[in-house]
C-alpha cells in the first residue's frame, strides 16, 4: 500500500492552503502601507514571506509538489538576493532530498517487480536510501557480478500524486508568478503534467540513459552511468561518485565552477547533436562533478556526470537549426532576417506585426553570453533580464508578450532556461560561443563551415607531412 495515495487528502490540504496564505499575507501588506510602510519595501517582504512558505510545504512533498520545487530552484537566480538568500539552502534540498519511503514498501516493490528471490540479484542492498526524488528513490548496492550499482524504486502511486499535486497548483499558478519574475508558471506545470506518463516509465529511462551511456562511453568530459537491468518500477544503473553540482555551486572554488558551467554547457548542445536526445530535467541534483584520472590534467581533467534522463525531449537532428540561424543573425544584427525566422517557425502569429528593428532589440541582451568569447553568468546578470521581461513599464516585457512559443520548443525553452539560472547559480565563467560553434545547427555559416573544415585539413595534412618527412 503506498504511502502517496492513502495521505491524499492530506497532500491536497497543504497544497490548497497556500493560496489562503497568500492572500493573508495579502492583507496584511496592505495594512502595512496603509500604516504608513513604503510599497517598495512591504511587496518585498510579502515576496520573501511567500516564498518561505511555499517552499517549506513543497519540501515535505514528494510527488508534483516536489517536482514543482525543483522545476523553480533553478531559477532562484532571478529572485531578488534578500529572498533568495534565507532560503537558497531549502531550495538546493529540494534538488535531491525528500522523506524516504518505508523499507518495508521498498521490499514489497522490489519482490513484486524482480521477484521472491531479488535479494539473490545483489551482493549487498543498503536498505536506507542514498537519495530521493520526486517520484523514486535510490538505494546503494553491490549487483551479483560485483559492481557497485544505485538502485532506483518507484513510489507506489507516484502517478496519482504527480497528477494530483500538479492539478492542484496548476489552480493556483497564477500567484505564483511573482516569485520568479518574467516566468509565466502555468505552461511550466501543463508541460509537467503531458510528461508524466513518460517520466514513469522506467522503460523509456533505461534507453535514453543506454543511449547516452554508449555515445559518451570515451568521452573526456562527459560521464553517464551505463544501464545494468531494468522492470517495471525499478531501475538499475552503475553506481557514479562525484561531487554533486549543489556542492560545488554552495562551496565550489572558482576554477570548480568554471569547469563545471563549461561541461554544463558543452553537455547541453553537444547531448541532442550525438544522441537525438534532449536531458530535459537539468536541476544540480542531477548532476556530478568527477575527478579526472590524470592528477596531473588538474581540474581541466575533471568530467560532468549526468544522472536521471525520466524526461527527454527527443530530437532526431539535434537541436533546431532555427535555433542556431537566429542567434546568428541577431548577433549580426540583422533584424529582418531575424524577424522572417521567427515568423516562419511560428513565433509570430501571423495576426501579429511588429517591428523587426524592436524585436533585435529585445533578444540581444538575452543572447550576450554568445556573443563574448567567455561570459560570467552571474544571478545579478539572472535578475537584470527578469527584471527587464516582468517590468509591465517595459517594452521588452510589451514586445514579450505578443511572440508565441511553439509547442515543439517548450522543452527546448524551459530546459535553456533552465540551464543558464544553474550556470548563475554556479557564478561559471564559460566559452559559451565555443560550443555553439561546434554542437548548434545554423550557428555557424555553411562557407564558415567549409573553410574551417578546410583550414583544419590542410593543417592536419601538414603536420603529417612534416612528421614523416625524413630528417
Amino acid at each position: 500500500m503506498s504511502d502517496l495515495p492513502r495521505k491524499a487528502v492530506t497532500r491536497t490540504a497543504k497544497l490548497a492552503a497556500l493560496p489562503l496564505g497568500f492572500a493573508g499575507r495579502a492583507t496584511w501588506g496592505l495594512g502595512k502601507r496603509i500604516g504608513g510602510r513604503s510599497a517598495e519595501l512591504v511587496a518585498r517582504e510579502l515576496q520573501q514571506r511567500t516564498a518561505e512558505q511555499l517552499f517549506k510545504v513543497l519540501g515535505e512533498l514528494k510527488g508534483g509538489a516536489m517536482k514543482f520545487g525543483q522545476a523553480l530552484s533553478v531559477f532562484e537566480s532571478a529572485l531578488p538576493e534578500e529572498v533568495a538568500g534565507p532560503y537558497r539552502a531549502a531550495l538546493t534540498k529540494l534538488q535531491d532530498a525528500a522523506p524516504p519511503m518505508p523499507t518495508r514498501t521498498v521490499h514489497a516493490v522490489l519482490e513484486e517487480r524482480l521477484g521472491e528471490g531479488w535479494r539473490e540479484l545483489f551482493l549487498e542492498f543498503e536498505d536506507k536510501p542514498a537519495a530521493a526524488a520526486s517520484i523514486g528513490q535510490v538505494h546503494r548496492a553491490v549487483w551479483h557480478d560485483g559492481r557497485e550499482v544505485a538502485v532506483k524504486v518507484q513510489y507506489p502511486g507516484a502517478g496519482e500524486a504527480l497528477l494530483s499535486d500538479l492539478t492542484q497548483l496548476s489552480r493556483f499558478a497564477r500567484l505564483l508568478g511573482p516569485l520568479i519574475p518574467g516566468m509565466d508558471i502555468k505552461p511550466l506545470i501543463a508541460e509537467m503534467r503531458d510528461r508524466v506518463s513518460e517520466e514513469l516509465d522506467y522503460g523509456l529511462e533505461a534507453a535514453a540513459q543506454q543511449r547516452h551511456a554508449e555515445e559518451f562511453a570515451d568521452d573526456p568530459d562527459v560521464r553517464v552511468p551505463a544501464v545494468v537491468h531494468r522492470a517495471e518500477q525499478v531501475l538499475v544503473t552503475e553506481w557514479m561518485e562525484g561531487v554533486p553540482l549543489a556542492e560545488v555551486i554552495a562551496d565550489g572554488t572558482p576554477e570548480q565552477r568554471d569547469r563545471a558551467g563549461q561541461l554544463l554547457a558543452r553537455f547541453l548542445f553537444s547531448g541532442p547533436a550525438r544522441t537525438g536526445l534532449l536531458h530535459a530535467d537539468p536541476h544540480p541534483g542531477n548532476f556530478r562533478l568527477l575527478p579526472g584520472d590524470d592528477e596531473d590534467a588538474g581540474l581541466a581533467g575533471w568530467r560532468l556526470g549526468v544522472l536521471d534522463f525520466g524526461t527527454v525531449d527527443r530530437l532526431p537532428g539535434g537541436l533546431p537549426e532555427t535555433i542556431g540561424r537566429c542567434l546568428r543573425l541577431t548577433l549580426a544584427g540583422e533584424a529582418e532576417g531575424v524577424y522572417a525566422s521567427l515568423r516562419a517557425e511560428g513565433f509570430v502569429k501571423e495576426s501579429v506585426a511588429l517591428d523587426p528593428d524592436a524585436v533585435l532589440e529585445y533578444l540581444l541582451p538575452i543572447i550576450e553570453p554568445a556573443e563574448a568569447e567567455s561570459f560570467r553568468f552571474t544571478r545579478g546578470w539572472m535578475r537584470t533580464q527578469a527584471a527587464r521581461i516582468a517590468d509591465p513599464r517595459s517594452p521588452a516585457h510589451q514586445l514579450g508578450k505578443q511572440l508565441n512559443l511553439p509547442p515543439s520548443y517548450l522543452l527546448i525553452h524551459r530546459v535553456t532556461l533552465s540551464t543558464i539560472g544553474v550556470l548563475c547559480q554556479l557564478g561559471a565563467t564559460v566559452r559559451l560561443r565555443d560550443e555553439l560553434e561546434e554542437w548548434l545547427p545554423g550557428f555557424v555559416t555553411p562557407s564558415t563551415a567549409t573553410a574551417t573544415a578546410t583550414s583544419t585539413a590542410t593543417a592536419t595534412a601538414t603536420a603529417t607531412a612534416t612528421e614523416e618527412k625524413p630528417s
